[in-house]
């Protein structure tokens, strides 16, 4: 004999219904972790280029230190 309780009707169906829902809760937190994963890297990227455009912009205007330079400047103080 199982050493649960006695089996309320339709124990198994809200058994069964409560699996499903687990397993389809636990497929759209997949789903948006990876969405999640995509979007951070795409948004790191877009820093990036932002970062060298940035850069870029001040070779043009004829600023001497680059961003890389400024920030290790920075980090030093």
């Amino acid at each position: 004999m199982d050493a649960r309780s006695p089996k309320a009707p339709g124990g198994d169906a809200l058994r069964d219904a409560a699996e499903n829902l687990f397993q389809e809760l636990q497929e759209h937190f997949q789903a948006l972790t990876a969405t999640l994963n995509l979007r951070m890297e795409e948004m790191g990227n877009r820093i990036e280029d932002l970062q060298k455009n940035v850069n870029d912009l001040m070779v043009q205007a004829g600023i001497e230190n680059s961003i890389k330079e400024q920030m290790s400047i920075w980090s030093q103080q």
